[in-house]
């Protein structure tokens, strides 16, 4: 579909970007549509283990406790990956990693199928978490590269927004493949082998830049190289990788890694416990998972779609970027926090979900963080930071799992876990004020 050339750009009040004439093809967001399935499909996979844990601890006779470490070894290997990862994907380019890492964590998935204790499980698990690990980052660098600054909002959340699309089809699809196959093993292989054959067709299509993908006509082209030309003039960046060290002395790098995490806290300590939670102290069936998981996380989706769409929007008005994302995300944070509340102390069933389905519609207004790392460090250097920034999410990922673990394990109430969710929303917010979103960092 061909796409008219404009006369607005990704500042306002300034002249078109492109002298070429014709009309733009819309090959960005083709790439990020097809982001957009790949990251539905990594969540698909990767919380698919949390769908059939029900199935799952009663069959390897896992514990509470030994529940949550099984949780939190997906996240071990994924943390300690990011930073490589980030590396390999400034350094190898973002197709690439795209590539290995849909087929790697597509034979993950399968693999686990075959678990038949504690430490096999944990040990798929590791593998499927070092496997996804470079998604993000790899996204985040296809960002800078085919975004002007005016639509990296939208961008970003298209990216994100796989997450709470994955959960919510991935709870319903998983609990389908289970009830079709007769068993959690034959729907994770059936899951693996679809995973793989999408990460063929990615490969196939996505291209590193611009200039590099045979669809992409010269319109566009030359629309997005002169947005980036006007962005370096305005905002220069390094000309060659930087050591990410560089970026440890400035307070909106911690920001952004610690708002990451707390907003992690959250979303993967729902992601994982939530079905228990769901089975344990609502009496759901695997069926009225799936359909709650649906509802919850379909929230969420259009959350994200709703944040990143409204925030471009704002910018275009001629907002400064701290207005608009500060406001955004401090008020998503206070209502992420109030609603945990809520679920907190409410016993009903119904109202639960409801307020569930609140938290993750708010939280996932976070999705625009993955425009952030191309803002602090341009676009030489956004992959290597986008993965020290999923590197603090995901420290939130490895402690999560465990601390609700524990914490259930020893009162056998889901209570102090709730409150344990509420004190990373009261992070994310405070991280989301105190982020700088206006300009480059000085490195």
């Amino acid at each position: 579909m061909a796409e008219p050339t404009q006369t607005a750009t990704d500042r306002p009040g300034e002249s078109p970007p492109t002298t070429a004439t014709g009309r733009r093809s819309r090959v960005r967001w083709k790439i990020f549509t097809m982001l957009l399935a790949l990251v539905a499909l990594n969540y698909v996979d990767r919380g698919s283990i949390s769908v059939a844990l029900p199935l799952i601890t009663k069959e390897l006779h896992i514990s509470k406790e030994a529940t949550g470490i099984a949780l939190s070894a997906f996240f071990w290997s994924y943390a300690l990956m990011q930073i490589p990862a980030g590396w390999l994907v400034d350094k190898l380019k973002p197709r690439i990693m795209v590539a290995a890492s849909v087929t790697g964590w597509g034979i993950a998935q399968a693999l686990t199928a075959g678990a038949a204790s504690l430490g096999s499980l944990m040990s798929f698990r590791l593998l499927l978490g070092a496997a996804e690990a470079p998604i993000y980052p790899a996204g985040g660098k296809l960002n800078a590269n085919w975004m002007t600054a005016g639509e990296r909002g939208r961008g970003a959340v298209l990216l994100d927004g796989g997450a709470p699309l994955g959960a919510a089809i991935g709870g319903i699809s998983i609990s389908w493949l289970i009830a079709l196959t007769g068993g959690w093993r034959m729907a994770f292989v059936i899951a693996g082998v679809a995973t793989v054959l999408i990460g063929l067709l990615a490969a196939w299509y996505i291209r590193n830049s611009p200039g590099e993908h045979p669809s992409a006509n010269a319109a566009e082209i030359e629309y997005l190289e002169a947005a980036h030309r006007r962005e370096q003039a305005g905002s220069p960046e390094p000309s060659r990788r930087v050591s990410l060290l560089r970026y440890a002395k400035f307070r909106s790098f911690w920001a952004m890694c610690l708002g990451w995490c707390g907003f992690n806290g959250v979303f993967y300590g729902l992601l994982t416990w939530g079905p228990l939670y769901l089975s344990e102290t609502k009496h759901f069936n695997i069926q009225a998972i799936g359909y709650s998981t649906l509802v919850i996380y379909g929230a969420g989706f259009v959350g994200e779609l709703v944040g990143g769409f409204l925030a471009d929007w704002w910018r275009g008005t001629g907002a400064s970027p701290n207005t608009v994302l500060r406001t955004m995300l401090g008020t998503a944070g206070v209502f992420v926090v109030l609603a945990l509340l809520g679920v907190t102390f409410v016993p009903n069933a119904a109202i639960a979900v409801a307020l569930l389905s609140v938290v993750l519609f708010f939280l996932r207004w976070a999705g625009v963080y993955w425009s952030v790392p191309s803002i602090l460090a341009g676009r030489t250097n956004a992959g290597v930071v986008g993965g020290a920034m999923n590197l603090g999410g995901n420290v939130a990922g490895i402690l999560s799992p465990i601390v609700v673990g524990l914490i259930v394990g020893a009162t056998g109430s889901y209570t102090g876990a709730l409150l344990f969710f509420v004190g990373s929303g009261v992070l994310f917010t405070a991280c989301n004020l105190a982020l700088d979103y206006s300009r480059r960092l000085p490195v």
